[in-house]
């Protein structure tokens, strides 16, 4: 139940920033910010997240220390695509990706806040 809610409350906030990119006008024609694949992403994230958090509450001693240090990891390569599309998208803009790093640091805190931290593990 809390990885659903987890993927539905990322995909809205991430929503939320898609509409407020756009009602600014921040990389008019960047895909990558329109809803269906910052919606579809934002949902396999929160749910790949909380497939790992499973595996590891079965497998390792400490899970939630071992996720949350697996969480940031992930959190950083992450960033690594979307710093690749400043070269390879032509409507991509530095404040574009910066606002895809943004959506992916959201997918990373709610899924932690939800997966680990409302569990009450450290």
């Amino acid at each position: 139940m809390r990885a659903v809610l987890a993927a539905i409350l990322a995909a809205a906030a991430n929503a939320g920033l898609v509409a407020t990119a756009q009602a600014v006008g921040i990389a008019p024609g960047f895909r990558a910010l329109t809803y269906p694949p910052v919606v579809f992403l934002s949902v396999l994230g929160a749910l790949g997240a909380a497939g790992v958090y499973a595996l590891l509450r079965r497998r390792v001693a400490e899970p939630a220390a071992t996720f949350r240090k697996v969480a940031v990891a992930t959190l950083v390569l992450s960033f690594v695509p979307d710093l690749a599309l400043l070269a390879a998208d032509p409507a991509a803009t530095p404040a574009g990706v910066v606002v895809l790093m943004v959506m992916h640091v959201v997918v990373a805190a709610v899924a932690v806040e939800l997966l680990v931290s409302w569990r009450g593990e450290r």
